[in-house]
């Protein structure tokens, strides 16, 4: 199960420094791993999804990240993380990563 945590639109300055003209919106969402409750994985991961609004054209990506802790104040701390920076799909392993090992938040 996953719930909205929240939203952003990719800054037009960035867009336009890395030649993109269109829109790009990431949705970041709370994951719940109901299936593994009685496991020893982590419970909460988190779901990033890219929309591109490329003129005639709706292009949507998702990743999930299915186990990244146990601690769902921990996880809301990520997920607050990934909308003030704008994380992407590229990155987002990366910075849970970074995070996790040196406790930036």
């Amino acid at each position: 199960m996953r719930t909205f945590f929240g939203s952003t639109f990719i800054e037009k300055e960035k867009l336009e420094e890395a030649g993109i003209n269109h829109p790009i919106k990431f949705e970041y969402y709370k994951q719940i791993n109901e299936d593994d409750v009685n496991s020893d994985k982590a419970k909460y991961g988190i779901s990033i999804v890219m929309t591109e609004y490329i003129p005639n054209n709706l292009k949507v990506v998702t990743k999930d990240i299915k186990y990244v802790t146990n601690d769902e104040l921990e996880e809301d701390k990520i997920l607050n993380i990934f909308k003030e920076n704008q994380v992407t799909l590229i990155n987002s392993e990366e910075v849970i990563s970074d995070l996790l090992r040196k406790s930036f938040y």
